[in-house]
């Protein structure tokens, strides 16, 4: 699947229409597609918004629900119930706003270091890499330490916001800490 480059180096947002029998409808290759072929997109990271083809409504974050959900079912699963029920827990808190934000910053930090690791690790001959095996758990522990911290300042920050908020709430009702 490739996608139309726009006039220039850009490439342009693939749009995919999601019909009312359910099928998705790739306009870019003028073929109906599945789930999978959706996941494929998100794993060669091209830009797509998937819209109903009769509202035009933006249903890109439903269908990549529907792409975690296929991945839960099948395999190994990535969340615990008890994260799933963490998760539900935010929703209608105080702190939904920042949860996304925090989640998605974690994610992005882990991902970050996974391609760096990867990056270094193409340039490892067989014998470096077994001496890379032998000195994996102190520089593991240093990457997830910088992870950690890298977290713990998020969590900081969000923790901040949400007491400023709280102070211009009960500062509005005229209460003062």
């Amino acid at each position: 699947m490739q996608s139309k480059k726009a006039s220039g180096t850009q490439p342009t947002q693939r749009v995919i229409k999601k019909y009312p029998n359910r099928r998705l409808y790739d306009t870019d290759t003028s073929t109906y597609i599945t789930l999978a072929e959706v996941k494929q997109l998100v794993m060669d990271s091209e830009s797509f918004v998937v819209r109903d083809a009769k509202t035009n409504e933006d249903l890109t974050r439903s269908i990549l629900l529907q792409v975690i959900l296929e991945e839960e079912a099948g395999g190994e699963p990535m969340f615990s119930e008890a994260a799933l029920a963490n998760i539900i827990r935010f929703y209608g808190h105080a702190a939904q706003g920042f949860m996304g934000s925090y989640i998605e910053k974690n994610i992005q930090a882990f991902t970050d270091i996974q391609a760096k690791l990867a990056e270094q690790s193409k340039q490892l001959t067989p014998e470096m890499w077994a001496q890379f095996m032998n000195m994996q758990n102190p520089m593991m522990q240093g990457m997830m330490g910088n992870y950690v911290e890298q977290s713990r300042a998020v969590f900081d920050k969000m923790q901040e916001q949400m007491q400023k908020q709280a102070e211009q709430m009960f500062g509005a009702f005229g209460m003062k800490r």
